[in-house]
């Protein structure tokens, strides 16, 4: 399970393991498992929880998880000195291990801060934040309560430097002079009829309220906790949704169309990875919150399924679906902005250079839909071409969504959208109106040399 089986892997999976086509190497292997040994530091007894990770023991079997982190951050600049990292957590494995290992990171820049003498390169800060879908999912108030004491004692107990918590419902999203924003979003989410829709755009919806707890708190990073096993799922629901075109962007290590950029620096690893490691008992075992919720019913639900039983069958199969999509072509915002800052120190802005994309290895994008924030394809740009630049009307908001917003998101019926607009949060609205006469410019230019002048005759 340690390996992910890509032998274009950037995450040095394979650095501290034998080469299994070296016999020498083979046999030592084989004589460290068989004497009930580490594969890696040889001393120390294998785990024996499952058949392929009995080659390691409970601490090389972290540091190398870690090592996929960090290669992760350092080699893409994710985080420099004077950042300030948001981190969503719903309790889960995954985000539980992100948390712990941004909090390693943490804990020793501070150390080598205090350690310096003039203490000239600053610490990153790093803040926490939870989404409460308490107004979405019908579950027992006593339950969620213990659920965010649970999550507030989880960061409490965290040796210093100190993380702030910010536990914010997801109808934040919408202003406090908009009225009952709880109210707002039970309408909204009631207008969509297809359950995959649903929750797509509760999805939407929290990134959307990370962005503004980012935004108003000062974080410059949102870090999420997307492993590899999620990603393979997303592949596969985005492909059947017709989101072709767009998957490149949700795929990559950094996402940086949104204002605040996101990171997911546990692409590299296995959901099952994770979830061993939180209940490692030789690494103390990283206490996770359990929160209930419905399963899936839509796409994104038998997509999960079927990918889960394609694990079975082939521990290799989520490697090999984020590896074949990641051959496509990213965009232009799947980076970090090139540093230019002398806190950060040479090293990683060399790595930066070497890992980050060229202008010819990517495409650009400026048009986006305003619900997903998928960047749009000519054939969606294409639909604006009857309309006015000035125009609000719902075709208007039809015309800025992507394909798959469009036929799962937004009512069907005409006569619905006027309140569907109404009861979406403010910044979707703005970002339609804002991106369609963008939109509209950008097509004009691009098929100017078509058009006729008003002096031309059409023959």
């Amino acid at each position: 399970m340690m390996a992910c089986s890509a032998s274009t892997c950037q995450s040095n999976c394979y650095k501290d393991q034998p080469d299994e086509h070296d016999p020498d190497t083979n046999s030592v292997a084989n004589r460290n498992i068989s004497n009930g040994l580490c594969l890696k530091c040889k001393i120390n007894p294998p785990i024996s929880s499952f058949a392929d990770d009995s080659r390691f023991c409970s601490d090389c079997f972290r540091a190398n998880l870690f090592g996929k982190f960090r290669f992760v951050v350092t080699s893409n600049a994710m985080i420099s000195p004077s950042d300030n990292v948001l981190l969503a957590f719903s309790g889960g494995p995954s985000s539980r291990v992100a948390l712990e290992f941004v909090h390693e990171m943490h804990s020793k820049a501070q150390k080598n801060f205090d350690a310096s003498r003039d203490r000239s390169l600053p610490v990153f800060g790093v803040g926490v934040a939870f989404i409460d879908e308490a107004s979405v999912y019908s579950s027992p108030s006593n339950e969620l309560y213990k659920a965010i004491q649970e999550i507030t004692a989880i960061v409490e107990e965290l040796a210093p430097p100190a993380k702030q918590l910010y536990v914010v419902p997801i109808e934040s999203v919408y202003s406090s002079e908009c009225g009952d924003g709880r109210e707002r979003l039970k309408r909204l989410l009631d207008a969509v009829t297809d359950p995959t829709g649903k929750e797509d755009l509760l999805l939407h919806l929290r990134m959307l309220a990370l962005q503004k707890i980012a935004s108003e708190n000062g974080y410059n990073r949102i870090l999420l906790g997307s492993c590899i096993s999620r990603i393979a799922c997303h592949v596969i629901t985005a492909t059947v949704k017709g989101q072709g075109y767009s998957l490149p962007a949700d795929i990559q290590y950094v996402d940086s169309r949104w204002e605040i950029p996101v990171l997911l620096p546990l692409r590299d690893c296995l959901a099952q990875e994770l979830n061993m490691l939180c209940r490692l008992e030789g690494c103390g075992s990283l206490k996770t919150v359990e929160l209930i919720r419905s399963p899936g019913t839509g796409i994104n639900g038998l997509v999960s399924s079927f990918v889960s039983l394609l694990q079975e069958e082939n521990p290799s199969r989520e490697c090999t679906i984020v590896r074949t999509a990641g051959k496509l072509i990213p965009f232009h915002f799947n980076r970090i902005q090139e540093i230019d800052d002398s806190n950060v120190p040479l090293a990683t802005r060399r790595r930066q250079k070497r890992y980050n994309l060229k202008p010819n290895e990517c495409f650009s994008s400026e048009s986006f839909c305003f619900i997903c924030n998928a960047p749009l394809s000519k054939s969606d740009l294409l639909s604006l071409r009857n309309l006015d630049q000035c125009q609000t009307s719902p075709d208007t908001f039809g015309a800025a969504c992507c394909s798959s917003c469009r036929f799962q998101i937004l009512p069907q019926d005409p006569s619905l959208l006027d309140q569907f607009s109404a009861d979406l949060p403010q910044q979707l609205v703005a970002r339609a109106k804002l991106d369609n006469l963008e939109n509209y410019r950008m097509l004009r230019e691009q098929i100017q040399d078509c058009l006729l002048s008003e002096g031309e005759d059409e023959t």
